[in-house]
């Protein structure tokens, strides 16, 4: 009886070590894409952005793009090699290289030294994240795993809404602390995940997944980045544009033919043919091109035009991604018949609105209350609307053995519509910074509202004309249906919303 007991209250530590450890990590993850827009203006002044013979703001964009390329086009290969080699493996591995490589990052001297350990640190975080959900889920009772998945899922509101805010008061003390609080965060949860966490039983049968691809779509996306950042400097019709541009368009067919032929492809031809999945990821795409660039037109518009501090934006910006959770709470509870249809389409027009208030409203000289917050809060619960309907839509109608692939194919949609929107805004504004940036900051505005407009037709493509065919499961899976069965049933969010929690302010 006593050994039963003592090995009870072992197994119960150990638990309560990975619950830490895995929603820790997400956390520093999640955390780590808020903090950097709040301290991309104080970057850029510090490493001589805009000075003679300095790098420019296009240079500087790269720090945002390359993290989302290499997240983007590794998240879903790293999730198939925890499964043949071991989650806890793979789990350890990008924890420790995350933590490296920010490490290297508060150390970099130049623009591009951060370039290069951005990317490390994104391909960490693409190989710590799938694999920090499949260790927790295997760590738990049947019983309490979807609570554990919801936990998972909640701390990425949580680090949107207190992001802004930490990464503001960090930079108070110098912008290298944005990457140095992930260190000794990171070395405990390694310490605990090295002693705690068990390793799950290895698939060998799996495929090995399709690395080729993998770079073969991050340079597809990264050369269509590098045309449209570089059009201001090359100009439109220069051949280094319309090559890069070209370059782009060629290695997204040369991509798309691989994933027809290879056995583990990156992107599974066969979940493109599930209409509401499609269309939810055409969705995700555009709607996070405007709203990644509002996010840092925002932060520019009070840095530079402003010349606000980064603690006073941090809190500032704070509240439109604390709209995000709230706003899920409120949809679950109050509008359960409604379909990820019709909210991320409403959630796309909230979000344009919002965009068109600021745009209108915001001044020269601060008028923060009237001139930005009530479009902040409008595009903020416009967001608790749509990204999550937007993973909810897309997992609906794919088989419970495509879910977990079909959530990485949509974040990684998410991280590409990151990408071009970072690009287009610094097409529209080019090289300018502070006061003359400021009519291109508005038009940057009103180019959203524009892409935003073509998010709500697009979300309203996750319908289908076949109706009640079956109710999604509380992770926003089907609990019935196959590919073959789209229905336009109503799904609450839940545990498969949750990636787009962390992305509320990324």
């Amino acid at each position: 009886m006593g050994s039963s007991s003592k090995d009870g209250t072992v197994a119960a530590t150990r638990a309560r070590a990975i619950v830490f450890v895995t929603i820790g990590a997400a956390f520093m993850s999640g955390l780590d894409l808020f903090v950097v827009n709040v301290a991309f203006d104080p970057i850029g002044a510090s490493l001589g952005v805009g000075t003679s013979g300095g790098p420019s703001m296009a240079d500087l964009s790269w720090i945002l793009n390359i993290y989302a390329v290499v997240f983007a086009a590794l998240l879903v290969p790293f999730g198939r090699l925890a499964d043949r080699y071991g989650r806890k493996h793979i789990f350890v591995f990008g924890l420790a290289l995350f933590v490296l490589a920010s490490a290297a990052c508060a150390l970099s001297g130049n623009v591009w030294m951060l370039v290069v350990f951005r990317g490390l640190q994104a391909a960490g975080a693409a190989a710590m994240t799938p694999a920090s959900l499949s260790i927790l889920m295997a760590s738990l009772p049947q019983h309490r795993r979807l609570a554990g998945v919801r936990m998972w899922s909640a701390v990425g509101a949580i680090a949107a809404a207190v992001g802004p805010t930490v990464g503001g008061f960090l930079v108070q003390l110098s912008w290298q602390w944005v990457f140095l609080i992930n260190v000794p965060i990171g070395i405990a949860l390694l310490w605990f995940a090295v002693r705690d966490v068990r390793d799950t039983p290895h698939d060998h049968d799996a495929k090995t997944p399709d690395l080729g691809g993998a770079l073969i779509l991050a340079a597809a996306v990264g050369l269509f980045a590098l045309g449209l950042v570089k059009s201001p400097d090359w100009g439109w019709g220069s051949p280094l544009t319309l090559g890069a541009l070209a370059a782009s368009v060629v290695l997204t067919l040369v991509f798309a033919w691989r994933s027809r032929r290879h056995v583990a492809p990156v992107i599974d031809p066969a979940l493109l043919r599930v209409r509401t999945f499609l269309w939810a990821n055409i969705a995700m795409i555009i709607f996070n091109v405007a709203f990644a660039s509002n996010m840092l037109v925002v932060v520019l518009w009070m840095q530079q035009i402003w010349a606000w501090p980064a603690w006073l934006t941090g809190l500032a910006i704070a509240p439109g991604p604390a709209m995000v959770p709230l706003t899920v709470a409120f949809t679950a509870r109050f509008l359960p018949a409604a379909t990820p249809a019709r909210l991320s389409s409403l959630g796309a027009a909230l979000f344009a609105l919002g965009a068109v208030y600021i745009a209108v409203c915001i001044g020269a000289e601060a008028n923060y209350w009237l001139g930005f917050f009530p479009g902040w809060i409008i595009g903020g619960i416009g967001v608790g609307f749509a990204l999550p309907n937007l993973m909810a839509g897309a997992a609906h109608d794919l088989p419970p053995a495509q879910a977990s692939t079909g959530s990485g194919v949509i974040t990684m949609a998410r991280q590409i519509g990151f990408v071009i929107g970072i690009s287009v805004l610094f097409a529209i504004i080019g090289n300018a910074q502070g006061p003359a940036a400021a009519e291109s900051f508005l038009l940057a505005l009103w180019v959203s509202v524009g892409v935003l407009a073509l998010a709500v037709l697009a979300g309203f493509g996750m319908a289908s004309s076949k109706r009640g065919a079956g109710a999604a499961a509380p992770g926003g899976s089907p609990a019935s249906p196959g590919p073959a069965q789209a229905t336009d049933a109503p799904v609450t969010p839940g545990p498969a919303a949750a990636p787009a929690a962390e992305g509320a302010a990324s």
